[in-house]
């Protein structure tokens, strides 16, 4: 089941943007971008001044980073936001 939930961001973006939430939760594409761009979680996590294993549970799905971490994973990796959300 599929649900519709929507992210409003203050100063962000203007308008609200919509997500899908599935039975498993929130889901992010960290790691598809980061395969995308060849770069490696260690690179990121180093970026972010955070240890790999919390970048590695981000990529991986088992934690979501809040949304001003998603914004600064987005401008680390030279990505509009909205490529960082998604479902599986």
């Amino acid at each position: 089941m599929i649900s519709l939930f929507f992210i409003i961001a203050k100063n962000y973006i203007s308008l609200c943007e919509i997500c899908f939430i599935s039975n498993d939760g929130y889901m992010n594409r960290i790691k598809q971008v980061l395969e995308e761009k060849g770069i490696k979680q260690t690179w990121l996590a180093e970026k972010l001044g955070k240890s790999f294993s919390m970048v590695n549970a981000y990529a991986c799905n088992r934690r979501q980073p809040n949304l001003e971490l998603l914004f600064e994973i987005a401008k680390i990796l030279q990505v509009d936001p909205k490529e960082l959300i998604g479902n599986k």
